[in-house]
């Protein structure tokens, strides 16, 4: 059963189509999931979910667009709204740390653990748009998409071999291009530091 096929048969209520549709992009939707909230298991409730609105909303699915794409952004949508749901732990700076109270410790002037994060993911975006056009676009298909190397043959008109020798070529461009910047950041930190 192809791609349409399963679209047009979970319309119209088929449970075979929608077996077919989720196997086909469960990985993609959980990879999805497990980049944006970096924990397991709300990644695979945040899968489930996704699906179970494919199943409710799967009507309005226009095909003005790639399906994957509209699947894409369906789970985008689902992510951030439980993102919004949790909201954020606020702690008043002001506030004293008692025994009896579960607050962080002051700490001032030290170093901000999620921006050093920023930095090391701007890093690496920059060494990705730095690779050659076809390592660059294996390695986001297959590493950061979740695709399958016979689904990016498919894509790319190429062998399945082409595929994953282009996968391994790149990841050690890109091993190459990060050890390459890592010490110019070691030597800016240490000029930075008193």
């Amino acid at each position: 059963m192809t791609e349409a096929q399963a679209i047009a048969g979970c319309v119209a209520g088929d449970p075979q189509a929608f077996e077919v549709l989720y196997n086909l992009h469960k990985r993609r939707v959980y990879s999805l999931c497990l980049r944006m909230v970096r924990d397991p298991a709300e990644a695979e409730d945040m899968s489930q979910e996704a699906f179970m609105q494919l199943f409710r909303k799967i009507g309005t699915f226009r095909g003005d667009s790639a399906f994957s794409t509209w699947m894409h952004r369906l789970t985008v949508n689902i992510i951030l709204m439980r993102i919004r749901k949790k909201g954020l732990n606020q702690v008043s700076l002001d506030q004293d740390r008692d025994d009896g109270q579960d607050l962080p410790p002051k700490e001032y002037g030290s170093e901000d653990i999620d921006l050093l994060g920023v930095v090391d993911r701007i890093t690496l975006e920059k060494a990705i748009a730095a690779l050659p056009k076809g390592y660059r676009i294996v390695f986001v298909l297959h590493d950061i998409e979740g695709y399958e190397h016979n689904e990016i043959a498919r894509i790319m008109g190429c062998s399945v071999g082409n595929s994953k020798s282009q996968l391994f070529k790149a990841r050690l461009k890109l091993r190459s291009l990060l050890l390459d910047k890592k010490p110019k950041l070691e030597k800016k930190q240490l000029k930075a530091s008193p």
